[in-house]
């Protein structure tokens, strides 16, 4: 059955990006051995990609150029117009996830479903008890501030399926949504 993983890096501190929602503290760990091999692995299971607007604007102003994810349909949840990229095939959708998760599964085909993120979008599929599966890359650094992890209105029980040790203090752990903690 395809699942809907959120695979992401966070600070130690549970940010994605920081105040000014950039990723250049991530971007020092591009040549961390292993890292590489490890995004190629997942990206063969991927079969469609779900992402806020804002993760969309973002690529569009600092990945310029072809799209990064050719022949991957890309569902982008957004409430505000935003511009088509050349060679992607992407679907912009407003509501709720409920509305949507159907299509985006069946676009995945026999693959899985990459909750790219960001943290809203990410929430909102774990307050519909829809993701399946959070894969972390936590990276040393503390940012103080920024876009959380999961932006989510309740609480989930993680029940951790891995950990492995990289270079430069990468952890990668991942975790099956085990539902939501009760008394949450």
């Amino acid at each position: 059955m395809t699942r809907i993983r959120y695979y992401v890096a966070a600070s130690a501190d549970g940010y994605i990006a920081d105040e000014r929602n950039s990723l250049d503290w991530l971007l020092r760990f591009d040549d961390t051995a292993g890292l590489e091999g490890a995004t190629e692995e997942f990206m063969a299971e991927v079969g469609s990609i779900v992402m806020g607007g804002e993760t969309y604007a973002w690529l569009l102003a600092n990945a310029p150029g072809e799209w990064p994810y050719t022949g991957i349909p890309t569902w982008v949840f957004t409430h505000r117009e935003l511009p088509a990229t050349p060679g992607a095939d992407l679907t912009f959708i407003r509501g709720d996830v409920h509305e949507w998760v159907g299509d985006i599964r069946e676009d995945a085909g026999e693959k899985d479903v990459w909750m790219m993120g960001g943290g809203s979008i990410a929430g909102q599929f774990a307050d519909a008890a829809l993701l399946d599966e959070v894969i972390l890359f936590t990276m040393p650094v503390a940012l103080g501030g920024g876009r959380p992890l999961l932006a989510m209105r309740g609480q989930l029980k993680l029940a951790p399926t891995l950990v492995k040790e990289y270079d430069d203090g990468v952890r990668e752990t991942r975790y099956d949504v085990a539902g939501p903690l009760l008394g949450g």
